[in-house]
């Protein structure tokens, strides 16, 4: 996988470094998601994202909880969380303490996912990050 950020005949004098930097941040990212796209035959690479982010938790999160670790609204958090509800790979039950808040578990399929994936997506992350030293 290999992303090609030149660009051409382009007056980035004109924005300023600062313009021109955050464009080639989300050109990579646009890049990197659909390159991701390619690779996960049943999810995006936003519900991926979030189902690795649900497992970084170390008891079930809120729907807050990945919001603010993502950095998108409680509403955008919600949305990618019942799409992966809805094909099996998350569970969102009340908290047993606050009743207001949901919490998310990853369930056995998402589990399942995550291992049969980790190998190419690894292989993925040394091919693009490989040659950039830690």
């Amino acid at each position: 996988m290999s992303f090609d950020l030149s660009v051409n005949n382009l007056h980035t004098e004109s924005i300023g470094t600062s313009y021109y930097l955050i464009g080639l941040i989300n050109r990579f990212n646009n890049s990197f998601q659909a390159a991701a796209d390619n690779i996960f035959e049943e999810l995006s690479w936003k519900q991926i994202f979030f189902m690795n982010c649900v497992a970084l938790f170390k008891d079930a999160p809120t729907i807050k909880d990945m919001a603010d670790l993502l950095g998108c609204s409680h509403q955008n958090a919600k949305q990618i969380l019942s799409k992966l509800e809805k094909q099996g790979f998350a569970n969102i039950y009340q908290d047993p303490v606050d009743k207001r808040k949901q919490r998310i578990l990853l369930t056995e399929k998402a589990k399942e996912f995550r291992n049969h994936y980790d190998q190419p997506s690894d292989q993925a992350m040394q091919s693009i990050f490989g040659d950039i030293s830690e």
